[in-house]
């Protein structure tokens, strides 16, 4: 699908305001709001839109400490990254996890709901064998700057 300069406008501001106005939208892209709603309607079947959603901010709601942890792996073969990583998706607060090269294998970002609860995770995960070699722990102390990721047709 092939994406002009109103289909881009429009991805920018829904990306940023997901609850504007159909009329607000036409306007802030300069078209009357039966071809702008077409465009929107046209971007979702195509999947490009996926949904809207609300940002909540979960150190509102429940407190969480965020802990972000580098780990490596015993063995590095196909059955001993499906065994971790079927682990991880069956631990809740594990809100992150990425594979990456250069010294470890994986990081992760935990979200728990204390440092004890977080260490009881990392023992349960150690006893129960899912290939973890060793773990490195880093504490938040602070969030310097938390954003969605930019879009990539807007410069930097």
């Amino acid at each position: 699908m092939k994406l002009d300069r109103y289909d881009l406008k429009i991805l920018d501001i829904l990306a940023t305001d997901g609850r504007i106005t159909k009329s607000r939208l036409a306007e802030a892209i300069n078209l009357s709001v039966s071809p702008c709603w077409e465009r929107v309607k046209r971007l979702e079947k195509a999947g490009i839109i996926e949904g809207y959603s609300a940002r909540i901010n979960p150190h509102v709601v429940v407190k969480r400490n965020p802990v972000w942890v580098q780990i490596e792996l015993k063995a590095h073969n196909a059955d001993s990254f499906q065994r971790f990583e079927a682990a991880v998706q069956e631990t809740a607060s594990v809100t992150e996890c990425v594979a990456v090269g250069g010294g470890v294998d994986y990081l992760i970002k935990i979200e728990a709901e204390s440092i004890d609860a977080y260490q009881r995770l990392m023992d349960h995960w150690l006893m129960s064998d899912i290939g973890i070699e060793r773990y490195f722990t880093y504490i938040v102390t602070k969030t310097v700057k938390s954003t969605p990721p930019p879009l990539a047709w807007k410069a930097e």
